[in-house]
């Protein structure tokens, strides 16, 4: 239904008020994930419905209720998302039987309030310029921009997710299905409408080729070494050397100070049974004493120990390497390594490493299988210096605590 009633200058006044209203509203009840139907873009369909409307050369009446229509279209967001174009009819028709607005007027705005539904149709001029308005971001040169901010609120308000490909699709579909309805917004908004679908169809065709490039570097073959691969085994290497010298340098560390208190403890032992005088005095007076520095003893050599263990060179080698008949190919076999080619004649160990140079499946998986067993010597390694660590901590405790009870039973 359509209106022609001739608008009194007293009547102007509603407009101003409801852009009150609606600002008021949007502030203090639009949720914050709305980024794209924010009161940015009710004010951007108000703008581009009062253009619309004035270049149809609309009557002041029509432009009035396209107007106020354009104003209440979007405030349902602030109590639901979806459907929310008739709770809007129903803010409308409050606020307005409120303000003592005509109820053929109210009716007229909540009809074109319903035609921004995606499923209800445009019949009427007004409807379709309301409907052209609302969707006049697809012929205006920030589209893209405005796409973005839709995406984002659909992921933080929907849970809608999409790659780069879904996303330059479903706009691309769209904009190939989206359509102006009112002459005054083919005319205004085409020549753009036109550049946006070019330019549309072209970052579709720019995301499909990144993301077949991604899709064949992920699915590179052996036979093709990519620097990834390389940089992997660099890096893998890298890490055993450094995590393999650094289990060296702890259990060095662990020798030189258990050394030291063995040293030390023999020497009192040894002057003990010299009769030292100052020793001797001093066992004397409490040879319970002699229950800590055992302990210490003990847990110096056993800490030391291990940690000799630890860093003792550790070789894994073969014997049966020679009776291989496919010595490059053979996965438990790595003649990268010093300890499984030493066992080997000189001819074999040529014709294995120039098997392993034509074949460069047969060279990764000797670099794989070296790798594990550095793997498996770091393993051994790390497990014997966590036990001397530990031999030396509880030792130390248990040290600690004796002393404390010999010193109680000496007062």
């Amino acid at each position: 239904m359509e209106t022609t009633e001739i608008i009194k200058p007293a009547k102007a006044e509603i407009l101003k008020k409801a852009k009150t209203y609606i600002t008021a509203l949007f502030e203090e009840k639009l949720p914050k994930q709305l980024v794209y139907h924010s009161f940015k873009h009710t004010a951007a369909v108000v703008k581009e419905a009062r253009a619309l409307g004035e270049a149809s050369l609309l009557s002041e009446a029509d432009l009035e209720v396209l107007t106020l229509a354009a104003w209440f279209h979007d405030a349902g967001y602030t109590e639901v998302y979806d459907g929310h174009e008739y709770r809007s009819m129903e803010m409308a028709e409050q606020w307005l039987t409120k303000e003592g607005y005509s109820t053929e007027r109210i009716a007229v705005i909540k009809d074109l309030i319903r035609t921004t539904h995606r499923d209800e149709p445009a019949e009427t001029e007004l409807q379709k310029l309301l409907a052209d308005a609302d969707m006049n971001s697809m012929g205006r040169e920030d589209f893209f921009a405005n796409a973005e901010l839709l995406r984002a609120e659909w992921e933080s308000t929907l849970g809608k997710t999409y790659s780069p490909t879904e996303w330059a699709e479903s706009q691309l579909d769209f904009l190939l299905t989206a359509k102006f309805h009112s002459a005054a917004a083919k005319e205004r908004y085409q020549e753009q409408f036109k550049e946006n679908l070019k330019e549309q169809r072209k970052q579709l065709k720019k995301v499909e080729k990144k993301t077949k490039k991604k899709l064949a570097e992920a699915t590179g073959n052996f036979a093709e070494p990519k620097r990834g691969i390389e940089t992997m085994f660099r890096t893998m290497y890298s890490n055993h050397m450094k995590l393999s010298d650094m289990a060296d340098k702890k259990a060095n560390m662990m020798i030189s100070l258990n050394a030291v208190l063995m040293s030390v403890i023999i020497t009192y032992a040894g002057a003990k049974m010299g009769k030292t005088a100052a020793v001797d005095a001093i066992f004397a007076k409490n040879p319970i004493l002699a229950v800590p520095m055992g302990i210490l003893l003990v847990t110096a050599l056993l800490s030391v120990v291990t940690a000799i263990l630890c860093a003792q060179p550790d070789v894994t080698s073969f014997k049966w390497l020679k009776r291989s008949p496919q010595i490059a190919t053979n996965r438990r076999v790595n003649l990268l390594f010093f300890g499984n080619f030493s066992k080997l004649s000189l001819d074999d160990f040529q014709s294995g490493m120039g098997e392993i140079m034509r074949q460069k499946d047969a060279l990764y998986t000797n670099m794989v299988t070296d790798i594990y067993y550095l793997g498996d010597v770091l393993t051994r390694k790390y497990r014997l210096l966590r036990l001397s660590y530990t031999i030396f901590m509880v030792g130390l405790i248990l040290t600690a605590l004796s002393f404390g009870i010999a010193l109680l039973y000496k007062s």
